[in-house]
């Protein structure tokens, strides 16, 4: 399996998955029963929905569907140039009876980048964007700053290629909550930090690709929703897709907690990381599109040759057999092939986009509950399986990949031992920081008038520590709801420096903002 980094990229995936289980609240208690989702409605519905080659993927479609107590599944597959089987399991919207189809729109989390990187691309052709050239040039006043590197060092491609050295960031806004998103420039002069060199390591960034649908904003003079829909949707005849959800059409695209009640709709402010809804129907033809299916009636919206680059693996993840390209992961040996793939986790869904260039196969796969890619996986592999024969040999012989081992268990580093202090740099000014690292490997934390704590789930793997600490960043938008402070520090030349992020995730996952921070090694263990 090698879906465990496709996911929206909440911080800790057992975390988030654990916190979004079982503390998103209910949005009305008043709400009425629903359908079971293992009695619900199967449409027959779209290409191939009786076509036995699928029978094995149907029932693992149930079999998830009944573990995971999900109200629905789309699918879409193409092959060739031509869609195979597309077919709605369940119900898009309980409440309302309303069955899912291939033509129900579902959120796409951060399936969006994919999205996002063509239309970046698309300007770059135009001679509009230079990849190559620092994302600053196309900011404005809202400029990113180098805190850990030069900000200069920050492009586009590298932006595209989560090297840029920007944060994760994720800030939800729900409906039926008084906070609004505030303007993208706002967050950028908030949080666009470097928090590592460009181009030193890999670094998944919402932010980051917030970014670009604001540039794509500056540079083309239209808003990043009407670019999309103009320049992308439309020439490829994605009639289904869209940037958010269309006024009236909620209800037929609602997501679903953990105890079967509608998750409020909420947004963000980096939209052009994860504010794309689309149908399986639509979305597997986006995949014939970064296949190279040319189809008739769409508009070559960009060369062969460019989307070959963005599928070029660029940098590894930190998991076996996985590196990132432009908008794309790319798992360089799933069971015999190249799968060129994006999946998509946030409250209420679950989506998988996976192409397989060398066999021309498009394989989607949609839900509207968060159950995680991993989840959904075993539908995957199954479709896959039922289009290419080597691939089912493969499986069948081999049928748990795994992207490598787990976490090595801390244990006392002696590199880390003794006192280290400094600072955490927010946007509203600077927090002392200091961390003694102590003999038996615990990890003492104090954060300006904080109370002192234990640094917990810490991880050490000889270039960068992690771990979580109890504590606040006193923002006001860092302030709205409870925390708890994510620490990511990278060792460099006798320093540590990385970011602290103010995570909160009750009573619902909410935001994961980041602040610098840097620590001196001022006394060393003898």
């Amino acid at each position: 399996m090698k879906r465990f980094t496709g996911v929206a990229r909440y911080r800790f995936l057992s975390l988030l998955v654990l916190t979004a289980f079982l503390s998103v609240v209910l949005l009305s208690s008043a709400a009425p029963p629903a359908p079971s989702p293992t009695q619900s409605h199967s449409s027959d519905e779209g290409l191939g929905a009786r076509d036995p080659r699928f029978d094995a993927a149907r029932a693992s479609i149930r079999e998830v569907m009944k573990r995971y107590a999900l109200p629905s599944i789309s699918v879409a597959v193409a092959k060739d140039g031509k869609i195979v089987w597309e077919q709605g399991f369940g119900w898009a919207n309980l409440e309302r009876k309303q069955p899912a189809t291939p033509d129900t729109m579902y959120s796409l989390a951060s399936l969006t980048k994919s999205f996002t990187a063509v239309a970046v691309m698309r300007l770059a052709e135009e001679g509009m964007i230079g990849l190559d050239a620092p994302a600053n040039a196309y900011l404005g006043q809202a400029r990113l700053r180098g805190l850990a590197g030069d900000a200069s060092g920050a492009t586009i491609r590298r932006i595209l290629e989560q090297t840029s050295g920007l944060p994760l960031h994720w800030d939800f806004f729900y409906n039926d909550e008084p906070h609004a998103p505030p303007p993208v420039e706002t967050t950028i002069l908030h949080y666009g930090i470097l928090v590592t060199p460009p181009g030193a390591v890999y670094q998944y960034s919402n932010l980051g690709y917030g970014i670009l649908g604001h540039i794509i904003s500056q540079v083309s003079g239209l808003g990043y929703s009407d670019y999309m829909h103009r320049e992308v949707f439309l020439p490829l005849g994605l009639t289904r897709t869209s940037v958010g959800i269309a006024l009236g059409l909620g209800p037929y695209a609602a997501r679903y907690d953990a105890k079967q009640q509608p998750i409020p709709f909420y947004t963000f402010d980096h939209v052009a990381a994860s504010a794309i809804y689309s149908s399986a129907h639509d979305l597997v033809r986006f995949g014939m599109f970064e296949l190279k299916d040319h189809q008739l009636g769409w508009q070559p919206i960009l060369k062969d040759a460019t989307i070959d680059e963005m599928h070029k693996p660029v940098v590894p993840i930190g998991f076996q057999g996985t590196d990132y390209a432009m908008g794309w992961f790319v798992h360089l040996d799933d069971h015999g092939y190249v799968d060129v793939f994006h999946s998509g986790e946030m409250p209420g869904v679950t989506t998988m986009l996976s192409l397989y260039p060398a066999a021309n196969l498009a394989v989607v796969v949609l839900t509207n509950k968060d159950i995680g890619p991993l989840a959904i996986e075993p539908v995957s592999e199954q479709i896959v399986a039922a289009m290419l024969p080597k691939y089912a040999a493969a499986l069948r012989a081999n049928p748990h990949e795994y992207p490598g081992p787990p976490d090595r268990p801390y244990s006392p580093a002696t590199e880390l031992a003794g006192r280290w202090r400094g600072r955490v740099l927010t946007w509203k000014g600077e927090i002392p920081l200091a961390m003694d690292v102590q003999a038996n490997g615990d990890i003492r934390v104090k954060l300006g008038d904080e109370p002192e704590a234990l640094l917990r789930q810490t991880r050490w793997d000889g270039r960068k520590l992690a771990g979580y600490f109890s504590g606040n960043i006193p923002t006001p938008d860092a302030d709205r709801y409870h925390t708890v402070l994510f620490a990511e520090l990278w060792l460099r030349d006798g320093t540590l420096s990385g970011e602290i992020n103010a995570e909160a995730f009750q009573p619902r996952p909410h935001y994961s903002l980041a602040s610098f921070a840097e620590l001196k090694h001022v006394l060393p263990a003898k």
